[in-house]
């Protein structure tokens, strides 16, 4: 690579750096949505199943929108992806603050927001990293994408304490506005004067999307990290993302305390990202992601016991938290080098809707087993055997793919 088309090192932490703000804003307003829940059952009269069914809505809309945004990746760049995801999740968020109407919310939430959810998300953020990065990738990615949950640290305090002072609307209204306010400054500081810009874009050779997909679903590995990943889906944004916080409401526990908890989680969370992401780079990429997995089903156990206990709380949200995202950055490596770089943004693309489908199901079918037996159990028990079917489903791959990988 000459000199002339190499990335600056400032450019390429730029990118991590905004990957991690716009991830942290995004996952930011999907978290809120547990964390009101409890408010609109009393306020609006919304049930669980409702709410839980327009989460649902969000990841179906997300999975159907996270192919085009790796596409969009691949043909285009990291600055016109998230920019245009901001947009769609902060217009989103205002119109959510501004209704107690169900239909608008539906409007505001599962249909503009979650398309934005779709494009502010880990495959865009890690694909655009991907292709910045050749040493330490795994750490960069890592870090990047720990704005997914690292952000929610300080963000979904926040937000829990204008929701105790002000109202729920506001919460929303903050979140809106500082999606916007990021669009201009990333915009801006990606320009890409140096030309590094053109490295999280696709490679001049043109190829169709028939073709692209054909070269993707050609590869074993896909189908082992695309339904591997689908589980993952279901027991993190699906049953944890939507209802650790009306769990914790369920049993006695404020929405201060609740969101402190949650806060401690994405903490943990943030730091094993960032610790999966180094660990990619030195030891058996499988042997981490199976082990990831099988511990994540080990947590659930912890869940169903906390009883009344505040510290068992704690306790289950820094167990959690160490296993929660910490399979994006070895899925993301493991997808450069079994599918390759050239189709990455796509691939990624579709292994996340096999994410938001996966938590998809894990949100609704949370609120309609609550319902049914006003207990958490049976959501607990189902997502402990899913864990533990994803690692022992990683253990079919190799760390190494046996053909030469595809480069950009």
């Amino acid at each position: 690579m000459s000199m002339k088309h190499s990335p600056s090192a400032i450019l390429q932490w730029a990118v991590v750096g905004f990957g991690f703000l716009a991830l942290a804003l995004a996952f930011s307003a999907r978290a809120t949505l547990g964390l009101v829940m409890p408010i609109w059952s009393q306020e609006l009269g919304w049930s669980r199943s409702f709410i839980s069914g327009a989460a649902a809505m969000a990841l179906l809309v997300m999975a159907a929108v996270a192919p085009f945004a790796g596409r969009l990746i691949d043909r285009h760049g990291v600055r016109e992806t998230l920019a245009l995801g901001l947009a769609f999740v902060g217009v989103g968020c205002l119109i959510v603050a501004g209704t107690s109407n169900a239909y608008v919310f539906i409007f505001g939430f599962s249909i503009v927001a979650a398309i934005g959810f779709g494009m502010v998300a880990a495959h865009v953020v890690s694909t655009a990293v991907a292709r910045l990065f050749e040493a330490n990738r795994g750490l960069a990615t890592g870090i990047a994408t720990s704005g997914s949950t690292g952000g929610q640290f300080l963000i979904v305090p926040l937000v829990a304490a204008v929701l105790a002072t002000f109202s729920w609307r506001w919460s929303f209204f903050a979140i809106g506005i500082a999606c916007l306010i990021l669009i201009p400054v990333l915009w801006l500081t990606l320009a890409a004067k140096d030309g590094g810009e053109a490295e999280t874009a696709a490679p001049a050779a043109p190829s169709t999307l028939k073709a692209d997909l054909g070269t993707i679903i050609r590869k074993p590995a896909f189908h082992v990290l695309f339904w591997s990943f689908l589980l993952c889906g279901y027991t993190t944004a699906g049953v944890i993302e939507t209802h650790l916080m009306p769990y914790a409401a369920f049993c006695g526990f404020g929405p201060v305390p609740s969101a402190a908890a949650y806060g401690v989680l994405s903490a943990v969370n943030m730091l094993g990202m960032i610790g999966a992401g180094w660990l990619t780079d030195r030891m058996n990429r499988v042997v981490l992601l199976g082990l990831i997995y099988l511990l994540r089903g080990a947590t659930f156990l912890i869940l169903m016991n906390i009883g009344t206990s505040y510290e068992m709380l704690v306790i289950f949200a820094v167990a959690f938290g160490a296993v929660d995202y910490a399979t994006v950055p070895v899925t993301a490596s493991l997808v450069a080098s079994h599918i390759g770089l050239r189709v990455m943004g796509l691939a990624m693309g579709l292994i996340s809707a096999g994410h938001a489908l996966g938590a998809a199901a894990g949100a609704w079918s949370g609120g309609y087993i609550f319902d049914l037996t006003t207990r958490y159990d049976w959501v607990w028990l189902i997502s402990a055997a899913l864990a533990a079917g994803a690692g022992l489903m990683v253990f079919l791959l190799r760390d190494r793919p046996e053909p030469a990988p595809e480069t950009a």
